[in-house]
């Protein structure tokens, strides 16, 4: 009575490329900042506490006709069973019927437009200039992360790599990280196209031990661990260094010492989001900003509302926790390239 199309993770991947993710969470953005789009309240639950939760982000966008939700659950002992530690659903439905368009795998729709978020982040709060990147961590994200910033900043020269954790992790990410590159993203463009983003792969990567050190030689700091506490201190970083901030999606996590967002003007993608429980959090909490010291949300700057950068010299800081609007449109756009393309199980409720 209901068909709708079933998309797994292998098709997930198939369909995705870098480069319209990018332009789609970029629309996404844009339809919330134009309210063209609503987001639905949080739900989180811990079933365990620092070993297994999930939560449920949904929203809906009339531009798109499009509403839903995506639901992810961490069980961090699932590696011991087996499974992956992260299980992510995202459901599109029609926003004129009710009726399911479409159930798809989450974790690779995630993980891309959360590398695309940081990459757009880059794009419209760094100096265009920029040259150095840092990312500080090497799990899952990283590679996402370093993509879509070599895909938005074309002066970049070097990414340095830290795990501050693990100087051996560092290492190794950073002798195989460019291959994979090649052969996750780049890879699935041809012609000019590939030959373009080939070449933005063709930077120093650089596995650095001491986090102070590539801080202060950092002119974007992208930052991807589960950290509580700050790694990376204000008296480090220099002058007109942009950073996004992608870790801290839950309340009690932190990446980044909160007096940065005192020096700093701060942007976020959604603010109440970031207020509650991302890396703005703790600043508000220790009343070092308030909530209306927050510049704007990124949309804005996008559609050109807000001001983004406005000087060589001075800090930015783009709290990235991730809104359903960017899952469910990425998702609509897997539908309707799976649909062209014939691909995808038909599944009749």
């Amino acid at each position: 009575m209901f068909p709708f199309r079933v998309i797994n993770q292998e098709t997930t991947e198939d369909v995705l490329d870098m480069a319209s993710v990018i332009e789609v969470v970029e629309q996404a953005y844009q339809m919330k900042s134009s309210q063209q789009a609503t987001l639905f309240p949080l739900i989180f639950h811990e079933f365990v506490e620092g070993r297994a939760d999930m939560d449920i982000k949904s929203g809906h966008l009339p531009q798109a006709d499009i509403f839903g939700l995506k639901l992810v659950s961490w069980f961090g002992d699932n590696d011991k069973k087996g499974l992956p530690q992260l299980v992510g659903t995202v459901m599109v439905l029609d926003s004129q019927t009710g009726v399911p368009q479409g159930i798809l795998s989450g974790e690779h729709i995630t993980c891309m437009r959360t590398g695309a978020a940081g990459g757009i982040g880059a794009k419209y709060l760094a100096r265009p200039e920029s040259e150095n990147l840092l990312i500080v961590g090497t799990g899952h994200q990283a590679p996402f992360q370093i993509m879509a910033t070599l895909m938005t900043m074309k002066q970049i020269k070097r990414v340095y790599i830290c795990n501050p954790r693990s100087a051996e992790k560092a290492q190794s990410f950073s002798a195989q990280i460019k291959d994979k590159l090649i052969t996750k993203f780049v890879s699935k463009y041809a012609g000019e196209e590939y030959e373009r983003y080939a070449s933005r792969c063709d930077v120093e990567f650089i596995a650095v031990d001491n986090l102070e050190e590539a801080t202060r030689l950092a002119d974007i700091i992208i930052t991807a661990t589960p950290s509580r506490e700050p790694m990376i201190q204000e008296d480090w970083v220099k002058p007109g260094t942009h950073i996004t901030c992608i870790g801290a999606d839950m309340e009690g996590k932190q990446e980044i010492d909160e007096r940065l967002f005192a020096k700093a003007r701060v942007f976020v993608d959604d603010i109440g989001q970031a207020v509650r429980m991302g890396e703005t959090e703790v600043a508000v909490k220790k009343e070092l900003i308030a909530e209306s010291d927050i510049e704007a949300e990124i949309g804005n700057v996008i559609l050109g509302l807000a001001d983004g950068r406005q000087s060589t010299e001075e800090i930015t800081i783009f709290d990235s926790t991730g809104i359903a609007l960017q899952d469910l449109l990425t998702a609509n756009h897997i539908l309707k390239v799976a649909d062209k393309r014939g691909v995808g199980t038909i599944v009749d409720l």
